[in-house]
């Protein structure tokens, strides 16, 4: 039996498995990160980060992130700008999109010219 957000009845520690799962308050994302709660904030100011608020309106990180905000502190400790470095997160992550279609698809095309007879010169043909 699964309840209506999807996790299974009894079991609410499998939502700690969720990348997506806002667990952290933000104290201990900072400190996870090493960085000031001001930090966090910032991101969330800038639109970068979107917390979720718990019902007494506090933030909540989830682990996917606290990724995105180690990276981007990377990149402003490397010096960029806080719109270049939000510019080149957002790039990795549809280039790593990207990379996976085509990798599926490529796994896809594989799949099928193994199921299929050899193809002539057809529109099949790849």
């Amino acid at each position: 039996m699964r309840s209506d957000d999807g996790i299974a009845a009894g079991d609410p520690v499998s939502r700690l498995d969720d990348p997506d799962y806002p667990t952290l308050t933000m104290s201990q994302a900072a400190e996870l990160l090493g960085v000031q709660a001001a930090f966090l904030r910032s991101l969330d100011t800038s639109g970068i980060l979107q917390p979720f608020r718990s019902p007494g309106g506090h933030r909540r990180y989830s682990r996917h992130q606290l990724g995105v905000a180690a990276r981007m502190r990377g990149l402003l400790d490397d010096g960029h700008s806080l719109a270049s470095a939000e510019t080149i997160v957002g790039l990795q992550d549809e280039l790593a999109t990207a990379r996976a279609d085509a990798d599926r698809l490529r796994s896809d095309v594989a799949r099928l010219r193994s199921g299929l007879p050899e193809a002539g010169p057809g529109p099949l043909a790849l």
